[in-house]
């Protein structure tokens, strides 16, 4: 049996031992063994109203193997009891259920608005295991079009392109 991913990056190996992972919704390749997949919705408030696709989670737990997708290079960090890691939504690929996930608010509306990227971090807190990506595949889209395009991005998005793509950022959180 062979599996690849959608786009370039990396494939990580995560085995589990009667435990559980949280993903991002998408990360998901496969998985062999015992393994139980389920839908889980974010309980706090600020990821609630506006985390994106972080708001839904898909939840792995039982014994086995289970792979994911990243795009770019994979990042592993280690967080201890009451250390806070922040991230991009976008970034965000999986992390132990023992890690607190919020959204917390990033810049002012004018920032948001115009700076092209997005209005939300993940703000995760230990202890447990967070793994982030380097490009999201919103991101990787967004360059090769800006190649495409001989390195002007604003042919794609104008002021008020730009404006309405802040705020389409904002609902898909992946960039």
């Amino acid at each position: 049996v062979a599996f690849s991913a959608p786009y370039p990056g990396k494939i990580i190996r995560m085995p589990l031992q009667n435990g559980a992972m949280l993903c991002q919704r998408g990360s998901f390749l496969c998985a062999d063994g015992d393994i139980n997949i389920t839908v889980e919705f974010t309980k706090r408030l600020g990821a609630g109203f506006f985390g994106g696709e972080g708001f839904i989670l898909e939840r792995f737990e039982g014994s086995g193997e289970l792979f994911v997708h990243s795009g770019g290079t994979i990042v592993p960090f280690e967080l201890k009891a009451g250390e806070t890691l922040k991230v991009d939504t976008g970034c965000l690929v999986a992390f132990d259920p023992t890690v607190v996930y919020d959204i917390e608010f990033v810049g002012g509306i004018k920032t948001a608005l115009f700076g092209g990227e997005g209005l939300f971090f993940a703000a995760m807190t230990g202890p447990g295991r967070v793994w982030v990506q380097t490009l999201p595949f919103s991101r990787l889209a967004d360059r090769v079009l800006a190649a495409f395009h001989g390195g002007k991005e604003e042919t794609r998005r104008g002021d008020l392109g730009g404006a309405l793509g802040a705020i389409g950022d904002l609902i898909g959180g992946d960039r």
